[in-house]
C-alpha cells in the first residue's frame, strides 16, 4: 500500500453512486472539491472492506498520510489530490480520521445490539461526508446545519445497510440492531421471509424520518445550491421506494433506484 491508490481508480469504483451524480450540480468550482473529498470517502472503504493484505495496518498508512495532508506533504495520489481542498477551505481533520476509525471499527465489530449503537457507528462511518462537504460550502459553524446534515448521512447509512443486508452478511456483518431483529422474530437474513420484510419496513421508516433533515438543509442553505444539496436525501428516498417496489426482496438482484429516477430528481434541482 505504499504507493496508495490512483484517484482515477477509485473514481471509476465509485461511478455511478449517489454522492457524484448531486456532485455535478454543484457550482462548478466546487466540483473538483467534492469529487476529491468523495475519492478519498471511497479510499477508507476500500482499505477497510477490499484490501487483501493487513487492513488495520493499511488504515493506519492512511492516518499517516492524514496526518501529512494536514502537516506535510502525502505520497498518496489520493491525498495529494485532497490536499488543496483542506488548505482552501480551511477542513478539520477530524471527519477524515473518523472516517478511518469507522474501518477500524468493522475490523472489530460484526454486529450491534441497539440501535444507539449503529447511530454511534454512524456517526464514524456517515456523518463525516457531510460536515466535509458543509465545509466545502463554508458553513460549518451553523450548528442547525451540521445537525440536520448528520440525520440526512446517518439516514443515507441506514439505507445502505438495507440495500445491501446479503452483502454485509457474506462479509460477515450485520448492520441492523440485533434488538430489532429480536423484536421481528430475529428472522434470517439470507432468505426472504414476512418477518424480514416486517423488520426492513421499519428500519425504513427510521431512515425516512432521518432524510426528512433534507428539507433543513435545502431551505437553510437555499437557491440551487440548497437543492443540490437536498438531493442528497431524495436520493435516500428514492432508494426506499425500489426497496418497496421490489416488496423489500433483496435477494433477486440489489433494490435501487433507477439512472432514470435520479435523472429526474437532478432535472428538478436544475428547473426549479
Amino acid at each position: 500500500m505504499g504507493n496508495g491508490m490512483e484517484v482515477a481508480e477509485v473514481a471509476a469504483r465509485a461511478a455511478g453512486e449517489n454522492f457524484p451524480v448531486s456532485s455535478v450540480l454543484f457550482p462548478r468550482a466546487l466540483r473538483p472539491h467534492v469529487r476529491a473529498l468523495y475519492c478519498y470517502a471511497r479510499l477508507v472503504d476500500e482499505l477497510g472492506d477490499a484490501f487483501d493484505g493487513d487492513r488495520l495496518a493499511a488504515l493506519d498508512e492512511l492516518e499517516a498520510q492524514v496526518v501529512l495532508t494536514f502537516e506535510g506533504e502525502p505520497s498518496w495520489p489520493v491525498l495529494l489530490n485532497v490536499q488543496p481542498t483542506v488548505r482552501e477551505f480551511d477542513l478539520p481533520r477530524e471527519p477524515f480520521l473518523r472516517l478511518i476509525e469507522a474501518n477500524r471499527m468493522d475490523q472489530r465489530a460484526a454486529d450491534y445490539e441497539r440501535w444507539d449503537d449503529v447511530k454511534q457507528y454512524c456517526v464514524h462511518s456517515a456523518d463525516p461526508c457531510g460536515r466535509l462537504v458543509l465545509g466545502v460550502l463554508r458553513r460549518l459553524d451553523e450548528p442547525e446545519l451540521v445537525a440536520a446534515s448528520d440525520s440526512v448521512c446517518t439516514g443515507l447509512q441506514l439505507v445502505n445497510f438495507l440495500q445491501d443486508v446479503p452483502r454485509d452478511l457474506e462479509l460477515g456483518r450485520i448492520y441492523l440492531p440485533a434488538e430489532d431483529l429480536r423484536r421481528f422474530g430475529s428472522p434470517a437474513l439470507d432468505r426472504p421471509s414476512e418477518e424480514l420484510r416486517s423488520l426492513l419496513r421499519f428500519e425504513a421508516e427510521r431512515a425516512s424520518m432521518l432524510l426528512r433533515a433534507g428539507d433543513v438543509l435545502r431551505s437553510r442553505i437555499g437557491g440551487r445550491l440548497g437543492r443540490a444539496v437536498g438531493l442528497f436525501a431524495r436520493g435516500g428516498l428514492a432508494a426506499l421506494d425500489a426497496l418497496e417496489s421490489a416488496d423489500w426482496d433483496l435477494f433477486t438482484q440489489r433494490p435501487k433506484p433507477s439512472r432514470a429516477r435520479l435523472a429526474r430528481e437532478a432535472a428538478i434541482v436544475l428547473v426549479k
